[in-house]
């Protein structure tokens, strides 16, 4: 029997439409097994369970009144501690910023909140959201519900590890480089990463804009179980903001391709010794597309590798001028340790280098345009070994040049700005691992489509680690 914790947030704000759940009902189901399994985790780490019941409350009454409820009402959801929410502090992770308090919501918080969301806490990331596990100072490490040693990823990994444990359908997170795509993979769950400027972005607690770069790479999206949750949340955070002036304000359904797209799949490492239990997965994605009637067909992209370089010589110039002189006043020894192995694996640039390179992006973006062009999805791995230690970016250079260079197709696509998706599949070594389908700008629809066609044969795989928790119970 399903219990209301386990709904999907699509079942759940139908089952309140139909008036067959208080929306209090199901906040309080999110609450409680979020009160039963995060104490071992530490996903969630500003605890705002009160404040939701109470806002449950009053959705309890809206829809006892007949009035018009939004798609998300009485559904609950976690944010992120980057972003802003009114009342609320914004530490991203650092110690520093823990009386940053801010006093309007940032526009993917008023998007969900006008949706009827509920917020029921902040999730955790590591020191200014740029790592790939999570662990700071302030807060702490929250562990990965599968195995306390592996990491949650990062840097939404409070995010990823709270989806999986089932404290709530809805998880805000973001990604710079692989920040929601990432504790997917490491948490066995799914999101997509939205096309850049789909989805509104601004914190009135930030001191300054971003650089060019930056600006054109990181995105907000959503982590979930269920794909349709994907869907059902993204098409209300691409609601515009006038405080994001270069949010592209387009509808969710895209053009109508006449019938399902041609999926193109390559397993190109670009030299990393790639696990053969992530080529496994990326052949069983394409027998699962196959089997639900897509054309699949074996062909390498434009190599990744340049975009993965345009991100560490483009993006870390960036960061070497914009981010790290904070970093060094506030940061940890171990964040300013992890920072200067990122400079020393990237291609430091000059004024004129940086310019062309960021130049040179469009070019890059033409090529992969091209290719998409006629096929409009692509099966990539994501990352190309089984999931690493939670603390395992801080064993020194060799462990940081692994994982850069098992995650080229995690940052090459953000200096891109094209959407990619990544769903939980199954185990690799013991731990989650998953796969990658990259697509069209501005065509999340037709990753969508694509993952609920996988999700329909695969199944859900953290319902594998509840039920292994329910034997254990039951043992």
């Amino acid at each position: 029997m399903t219990q209301l914790w386990q709904l999907s947030a699509t079942q759940a704000a139908a089952m309140i439409r139909a008036k067959s759940v208080k929306p209090s009902e199901v906040v309080a189901a999110a609450i409680g097994r979020a009160q039963a399994t995060n104490p071992a985790l530490n996903a969630i780490t500003i605890e705002l369970y009160e404040e939701a019941m109470e806002a449950a409350a009053a959705a309890d009454e809206t829809v006892a009144s007949g009035d018009a409820v939004g798609p998300l009402h009485g559904v609950p959801v976690t944010i992120k501690e980057n972003v802003d929410v009114a009342g609320q502090p914004t530490t991203n992770g650092v110690s520093a910023l823990a009386g940053v308090i801010a006093t309007e919501d940032s526009p993917v918080v008023a998007s969900l909140k006008r949706a009827g969301a509920i917020i029921i806490g902040r999730t955790n990331t590591p020191e200014f959201s740029m790592r790939a596990t999570t662990d700071n100072p302030l807060r702490g490490p929250t562990h990965n519900p599968w195995d306390r040693d592996a990491s949650p990823g990062g840097s939404s990994g409070g995010a990823g590890s709270a989806c999986a444990a089932g404290m709530g359908p809805l998880h805000h997170g973001n990604d710079i480089a692989g920040s929601l795509r990432i504790p997917s993979f490491a948490n066995g769950v799914a999101t997509i990463k939205p096309t850049s400027t789909r989805v509104p972005r601004y914190n009135a607690t930030a001191v300054a804009e971003g650089g060019a770069l930056a600006q054109a790479m990181s995105v907000q999206g959503i982590i979930t179980r269920h794909v349709s949750d994907i869907e059902l949340a993204t098409r209300v955070l691409i609601e515009p903001d006038p405080r994001d002036p270069l949010h592209v304000a387009l509808p969710w359904d895209g053009p109508d391709l006449g019938a399902k797209p041609t999926v193109a799949f390559t397993t190109e490492s670009a030299g990393y010794p790639i696990h053969p239990g992530i080529v496994e997965l990326v052949e069983r994605t394409v027998a699962m597309l196959a089997d639900a009637g897509y054309e699949v067909v074996h062909a390498d992209p434009p190599p990744v590798i340049d975009a993965a370089r345009g991100w560490f010589s483009v993006a870390s110039t960036e960061m070497k001028t914009t981010l790290d002189p904070v970093l060094r006043q506030v940061g940890s020894q171990d964040i300013i340790d992890i920072f200067d192995n990122y400079f020393a694996l990237s291609e430091l640039l000059d004024l004129d280098a940086y310019v062309k390179g960021l130049g040179d992006r469009t070019r890059i973006l033409r090529q992969w345009n091209l290719f998409l062009d006629r096929y409009p999805l692509l099966i990539t791995p994501f990352l190309m070994r089984p999931l690493y230690d939670l603390d395992y970016d801080t064993r020194g250079l060799d462990a940081v040049e692994d994982l850069l260079g098992a995650a080229i197709y995690s940052a090459g696509i953000n200096f891109l700005g094209l959407p990619a998706g990544v769903m939980g599949l199954d185990l690799v070594e013991g731990r989650p691992a998953a796969v990658q389908i990259v697509g069209r700008r501005f065509r999340e629809d037709l990753i969508c489509q694509a993952m609920q066609a996988v999700e329909d044969r695969n199944g859900i795989l953290c319902h594998r680690l509840w039920e292994r928790e329910s034997q254990s119970l039951g043992s």
